[in-house]
């Protein structure tokens, strides 16, 4: 299905020992993953963490710790945690997978009949196929990975072509083109161009 985490780190290490990391085109077969899911994951159980230690702390200064509290407050990290673990999204030839803290969706790319849009405070991606199956994400994973970008973007060119993909062709249209411009963008910044 792809490689195995060993033969990733090795590749990992690989590019970052010689001075650069090289950007390349994934196998047919390889799988991609979001790469900042590990950062993501690192700030919610910070995050969490960080508000277990405080809330035990002011209420070991106020002298109203107890096992119970402890507990309680434990049981809001936890709760804390869930709400903030990044959904990770991984992708392969034909299908894109989302993973939260529960379970894991996915759908076919190349049988996608539904892309939709929502632009309101937390933007999310929906992307539905002709087998039922349907993920929802932040689009801004595509726009900090173009190798996921790439890979939605030829499923959805095999659904287009095949007739599938009838609800939202142009929606995934202008998004590809907004995430496209604003990678090029970020390109020519780098480079001293812009």
């Amino acid at each position: 299905m792809g490689l195995d985490w060993r033969a990733r780190a090795t590749a990992h290490r690989d590019a970052v020992r010689g001075g650069t990391r090289t950007h390349r085109m994934p196998t047919r077969d390889e799988v991609v993953t979001d790469r900042r899911w590990g950062a993501d994951l690192r700030a919610a159980v910070f995050c969490s963490l960080a508000l277990l230690v405080l809330i035990v702390l002011v209420d070991l200064g106020a002298g109203t710790l107890s096992t119970p509290r402890v507990g309680l407050w434990a049981a809001l990290a936890v709760l804390l945690y869930v709400i903030l673990h990044p959904a990770r999204v991984t992708a392969g030839p034909g299908w894109l997978a989302v993973r939260g803290p529960l379970r894991r969706r996915h759908v076919c790319t190349n049988l996608l009949t539904s892309v939709h849009v929502s632009e309101t405070v937390a933007a999310r991606l929906v992307l539905c196929d002709s087998l039922g199956h349907r993920v929802e994400f932040d689009p801004r994973v595509l726009a900090e990975n173009p190798l996921l970008l790439h890979r939605l973007d030829e499923g959805a060119r095999a659904a287009r072509a095949c007739g599938l993909l009838s609800c939202g062709a142009t929606e995934l249209d202008r998004l590809m083109a907004r995430l496209d411009g604003g990678s090029a963008k970020a390109v020519f910044k780098a480079s001293g161009m812009c």
